[in-house]
């Protein structure tokens, strides 16, 4: 491979997301929407603000990385409230409308009673809901025009204000009909559906809030008399020590010093099973600590930390915007244009056809008023919104929507082998016995041995034994056997652990049944060490990295899916090889350097595949980098990775299938969505022209918004048959299915 073709590789992958930040300018409508949610909320605000001067709020919901209360999330809310506000007291001053629509009364059969003045109702109550309840559509609708990209909010503009001056003008001109109670409605369905809207980012947003609660406000800083000091965490500084009592929420990353404790990571990692911590481990802020008392250096504080990192990516994820909702908003414009050439052709044709008079008029404006689809708008924000949370219920961090989208369309995985197909460590695989020892006994005197050693040969049967759930008799005289390996007195016998080295030192004859099955574990690969007893070979034990139970669910699973699945890895061709048959990988890739990884990419890429490269996100980074999606697996410090498009956070490569099986399922949601949306254009627009005219059949504005409300809510139905969607993975014998959602489509 050439170093050319890496580099067009490269560039291939840097264009698109160099594409992907220039379509990404903030939406037009995100400033007047705060100053809507600024103006509706300064109440509010004053009140917090009182609250926080008065000492009893303090720094609370404030930390070191920055994010507070009023932040991403608080807006979200603001704009909720705003809308959900402007929705009910529209809706309120919409009901006199409805009571005194000729129209209605005719369909219903009902009446109300006149009285003077009463004619004044619909224009009256019209304007103060077109002044109150359009004005955030109006307002957001002036950046588009003047950036000549109509889109939604001129749409919406447009069919609103269209109705408001013709029904005006047919207040002057009694001969019109009138549009008050079709405006209103208008209006009050496109306030519900931006709540709707706001609501879905807001509980999506609310994830950096959740995130920032998780840091307490206070630590406990060791003060250098051996006391403590209470401090807010934004003062704390690298290398300080801290006390983190029972319960209490570590306040940054750091190692600890002192203390033995069981630490919950769940909200960070995923992980369910809270995990032993002494001195030399690492401990990541926002975690939970069990029942010990631990002191803690800090290592990271403010944006360094870990908490800081997952934060941003999240942020990240929230303010892309996927090719699907582009292409929405694409299509709100090129709905603009096609509403006001079909106005335009129905105007003409009309004139042709019965002269210019008021039928003309009307059929121009029901043309207008219905062309505002606000299904379109909200077909792709609540999909996208369910996925957010759906990845993040399945340890998935969206840093690259786009990515997220395309992850339907992998045909080719490579996965890295050590730390994500295996666990990256040595373990026992397999035991031999002779004479009358058997395979427990072995494991315990070769663990009784081992008790004070610290190889990792040493940890792989220690590891083993408690597996088995074995107590390893007391040992006398431990010595280490440089090269050779450890002798240790058990039970008045000698016991040596040791590789080959220790058998040719001693001039030992193998037995036969050992000797067989050295050479079986060689050829797949694995090292084999010899437990002896007063001098006699009486066990082996077969180590290798040991392959994840998951590894072997991912595999079938994505064979399921029709995908192929690749192995990188810097060991031998034996060693991988061996790996690779176990699991049923289709390519293997083996004695790769670090730098060479991303180079096989490219090659897969050449071939025409579209490839995920799976890996830690460290040494991978090239590769990562390379791939059309980059899948870092990792917890930790691991999850700000920045040369990834996703970040799996709990360290379980089950949930690479998860991706694939959630990015496919939001990307026929999101179809079906903008088939509905625009279904309702393809059905209205013509009937409101008059194409069937001649055979007696005319849509008017008041049919046109029952059917654009019926497409709207069949919208946002349809979104939420995404949380139903099927993420189980196949089950093998001795490995239970895991299943996160029911199926229901």
């Amino acid at each position: 491979m050439d170093d050319h073709s890496s580099e067009s590789s490269n560039g291939n992958r840097s264009d698109r997301h160099s594409d992907v930040d220039d379509r990404e300018e903030p939406r037009v409508e995100q400033s007047i929407l705060e100053d809507e949610a600024e103006d509706a909320d300064e109440a509010e605000r004053e009140v917090d603000e009182q609250y926080d001067s008065s000492g009893t709020h303090g720094d609370h919901g404030e930390h070191a990385n920055g994010h507070n209360g009023h932040g991403e999330g608080g807006m979200h809310e603001g704009h909720e409230r705003m809308f959900r506000r402007r929705f009910f007291v529209s809706t309120l001053l919409s009901i006199p409308v409805l009571l005194y629509s000729e129209t209605l009364q005719e369909w219903l059969g009902f009446s109300v009673p006149a009285f003077p003045g009463s004619e004044w109702i619909n224009p009256v109550f019209a304007i103060i809901v077109f002044a109150y309840g359009g004005m955030p559509f109006l307002r957001m609708a002036v950046p588009e025009l003047e950036d000549r990209t109509p889109g939604m909010m001129t749409l919406i503009s447009m069919a609103i204000t269209v109705a408001f001056v013709y029904s005006l003008a047919s207040v002057v001109f009694p001969t019109a009909p009138t549009f008050f109670w079709e405006l209103v409605t208008l209006i009050d369905i496109m306030l519900l559906g931006h709540w709707i809207e706001m609501r879905s980012v807001r509980r999506a947003s609310s994830a950096l809030d959740e995130l920032a609660k998780l840091l307490p406000d206070t630590a406990e800083r060791i003060t250098e008399d051996g006391g403590t000091e209470e401090i807010p965490v934004n003062e704390l500084g690298e290398g300080d020590l801290v006390l983190v009592r029972p319960g209490a929420s570590v306040p940054a990353d750091g190692v600890v010093e002192d203390g033995d404790s069981d630490v919950n990571e769940s909200m960070i990692t995923g992980e369910s099973k809270p995990v032993s911590k002494e001195p030399g481990d690492e401990v990541i802020g926002g975690t939970i600590n069990g029942d010990g008392s631990l002191r803690v250096r800090i290592a990271a504080t403010g944006d360094e930390t870990t908490l800081a990192g997952i934060m941003r990516l999240v942020e990240e994820a929230q303010e892309s915007e996927s090719r699907t909702q582009q292409l929405a908003d694409r299509a709100a414009g090129w709905l603009f244009y096609i509403a006001l050439a079909v106005a335009i052709v129905t105007g003409i044709a009309w004139t042709i056809a019965v002269s210019f008079n008021a039928t003309v008029i009307e059929r121009v404006v029901t043309v207008l008023v219905i062309a505002c689809p606000h299904a379109l708008g909200l077909a792709i924000p609540l999909v996208v919104a369910i996925n957010t949370s759906l990845a993040a219920q399945n340890g998935m961090l969206i840093r690259d929507r786009i990515a997220m989208e395309q992850a339907r369309e992998l045909d080719t995985i490579i996965f890295d082998k050590t730390g994500t197909l295996t666990k990256g460590e040595q373990g026992i695989v397999d035991v031999e016995t002779v004479e009358d020892i058997d395979e427990d006994e072995a494991l315990s005197l070769a663990a009784a041995v081992e008790g004070d050693s610290e190889h990792m040969i040493a940890q792989a049967v220690r590891e083993a034994a408690n597996e088995r759930s074995l107590d390893a008799p007391a040992a006398t005289g431990f010595e280490a056997l440089k090269g050779r390996g450890v002798r240790a007195t058990v039970d008045g016998a000698t016991i040596h652990v040791g590789g080959p080295n220790l058998l040719s030192h001693l001039d030992m004859d193998v037995p036969p049944e050992l000797t067989a099955f050295a050479e079986r574990a060689g050829e797949d690969a694995q090292t084999v060490v010899y437990l002896l007893r007063d001098e006699m070979p009486v066990a082996a034990f077969a180590l290798a990295d040991v392959v994840r139970e998951e590894s072997y669910q991912v595999v079938d699973a994505l064979h399921e899916l029709g995908i192929e699945v690749a192995m990188l890895t810097g060991d031998s061709e034996d060693v991988a090889n061996a790996v690779a048959d176990d699991l049923g990988i289709d390519t293997v890739f083996a004695e790769v350097l670090p730098e060479d990884k991303d180079k096989k990419v490219t090659e897969l890429q050449e071939q025409g595949k579209f490839v995920a490269m799976v890996g830690d996100g460290v040494n991978d980074a090239p590769a990562l980098t390379r791939a059309d999606i980059g899948i870092a697996i990792g917890s930790g410090t691991d999850v700000a990775v920045q040369s990834a498009d996703i970040i799996l956070v709990q360290n379980n490569p089950l949930d690479v299938v998860r991706l694939v099986k959630l990015s496919r399922a939001s990307y026929r949601k999101m179809k079906e969505n903008l088939a509905w949306a625009a279904g309702y254009n393809v059905f209205a627009l013509p009937l409101a022209a008059g194409v069937l005219a001649p055979i007696g059949i005319l849509l008017s504005p008041a049919v046109g918004a029952l059917l654009m409300s019926l497409s709207t809510v069949i919208v946002a139905i349809n979104a939420q048959f995404l949380r139903r969607v099927d993420l189980s993975l196949p089950s093998l014998p001795g490995v239970p299915a895991q299943q996160t959602a029911q199926s229901a489509d």
